[in-house]
């Protein structure tokens, strides 16, 4: 403030010693006085121009009708006056002088006011933009308070507000190189206070005036969405920054009340979509469980009225269809218990270190019974290939992996199961020599629930469930599982298992 009064004082100075050399000039050059009196009413304008405040282009009238009468009139150096009309001219000279600055003063006012106005309207018209652009309610906080304290040139502190519980402050500066430490514990109480009453207080108010920030609230109707304080520095906000201020909180208060109508429409689809995704799988549980359980209640029925009358071959393939509808059932259920498990968040590894080509050969005991329509084959590479795995979920994988190649290729076809060690993972492939799988289909055959337009060989439904839990079990392993096309047909299914070393002591 001291440095601005005393940049503005040199500003008069050098403006009056300029005037009255210039004056001096006239004379010199023969000017008459009216010419000389026009100088100083021009530096008097000038000054009104350069400097702020019309104390300034006052100092400026009195010192020139000073000057004035000391350097020009008769007796020169002196503030004696011989001529009578001299004094009306001072005074005379004085008004002029000083209106003159005034008016020059209120115009310098108002453009700088109408400079403010706009700035102050682009900056409004930015937060607009701004708004519309954030993804969050965070973020529309955050373009709120910075929005504020721009328009203000004041620091400001946010709390966010959820279910009527304060969140930690931020605080935003007016300039980012100032350093400024905010007391959160004294300033708590206020801020609880305009949350319980949905009004302002703080500094420069009748409530809560012991406060460093002057806080309002952020809400629409009752809704409270954060508490926004704002550092008056010990002068109330003027009616214009009031102004300004309830537009950027309106704007803000609209933006997160529109967030929030968004997020709970895309809760309520996905709720919805649960439902129905929920209601499909019952049905597809409900169809899928009826076939095997039709087969193997007639089939036991027919043993049990007619077993007698079977011959040992048909006795067999009915134990031998029993046993597949049976294994079939029990591999469904695993797939449902491992997606209740993965979608809960429950799905727990107990890894040990394990050799991999045991680990195939238990899965390949599995499903064989499955297989033996089809040609199925295991190419192993190295025989001490230790992984750190779950050895019952990767051998879920792997069973998964080939009921599904069983199931999409015809009798006959060949599956391989090859493993290999590939840098610092192993890899196990599984290929088939089957139609293949579309490129369109690759992108989407990991997906929950999705079963893909290609035709099941035994007309069993599928759920959709296989391949999603293949890829959620190998990436929980740190693991990545991807498909390919086998040359010159076919489909390769392709995973990979962090390796395990291990350190022998002698």
């Amino acid at each position: 403030m001291h440095k601005q009064m005393l940049n503005n004082l040199v500003k008069s100075v050098v403006i009056l010693a300029g005037t009255t050399g210039l004056a001096l000039l006239f004379r010199g050059l023969g000017f008459t006085d009216p010419n000389i009196i026009m100088a100083f009413i021009l530096g008097v304008l000038l000054t009104s121009v350069v400097t702020s405040g019309r104390m300034y282009s006052l100092i400026s009238s009195v010192a020139s009708v000073f000057i004035f009468n000391f350097l020009f009139t008769d007796p020169c150096m002196s503030f004696a006056v011989y001529e009578t009309g001299y004094p009306v001219t001072f005074v005379i000279m004085f008004i002029t002088a000083y209106v003159t600055g005034t008016l020059a003063s209120r115009y310098k006012e108002e453009a700088n006011i109408s400079a403010q106005n706009e700035e102050r309207t682009k900056i409004l018209f930015e937060t607009s933009q701004k708004l519309s652009k954030a993804s969050s309610g965070d973020e529309i906080l955050a373009v709120v308070a910075q929005q504020i304290t721009k328009l203000l040139s004041k620091d400001t502190v946010i709390f966010a507000v959820n279910d009527g519980t304060i969140s930690k402050p931020e605080l935003f500066l007016s300039f980012p190189e100032k350093k400024r430490t905010y007391d959160e514990d004294k300033e708590r109480k206020t801020v609880q206070w305009v949350l319980e009453n949905n009004h302002f207080a703080g500094a420069t108010t009748d409530v809560m005036n012991e406060s460093e920030f002057l806080y309002f609230s952020l809400r629409v109707n009752e809704r409270i969405y954060a508490i926004i304080g704002i550092d008056p520095e010990e002068k109330p906000l003027d009616v214009s920054e009031h102004s300004m201020l309830f537009s950027v909180l309106s704007e803000g208060a609209l933006a997160l009340e529109n967030d929030k109508i968004a997020q709970e429409k895309e809760d309520a689809a996905i709720l919805a979509e649960r439902e129905r995704m929920k209601a499909n799988l019952l049905r597809a549980i409900s169809h899928d469980l009826r076939s095997p359980l039709t087969s193997i209640s007639g089939n036991a029925s027919n043993l049990l009225s007619n077993e007698r009358h079977f011959s040992e071959e048909t006795r067999k393939n009915i134990y031998r269809d029993i046993y597949e509808d049976s294994m079939w059932l029990i591999s469904l259920v695993e797939n449902l218990l491992y997606a209740t498990r993965i979608e809960e968040g429950g799905m727990i590894l107990r890894s040990t270190t394990e050799l991999l080509s045991e680990i195939v050969e238990d899965a390949i005991t599995h499903v064989k019974g499955n297989t033996r329509k089809h040609r199925l084959s295991y190419d192993c590479e190295d025989d001490m290939i230790l992984v750190k795995a779950d050895a019952r979920l990767i051998i879920q994988v792997i069973i998964n992996i080939v009921d599904n190649a069983v199931k999409y290729t015809e009798e006959g076809s060949e599956i391989v199961i090859r493993t290999r060690s590939k840098g610092d993972y192993a890899e196990v492939q599984i290929a088939d020599n089957g139609g293949g799988i579309p490129d369109g289909e690759k992108e989407k055959i990991f997906d929950m629930f999705y079963c893909g337009i290609q035709k099941i060989v035994d007309n069993r439904r599928s759920l959709g469930l296989g391949l999603y839990l293949c890829k959620a079990i190998i990436e929980a392993h740190g693991g990545k599982i991807c498909v390919a096309d086998n040359v010159p047909k076919g489909t390769v299914f392709s995973f990979t298992l962090k390796k395990e070393e291990v350190t022998l002591y002698e």
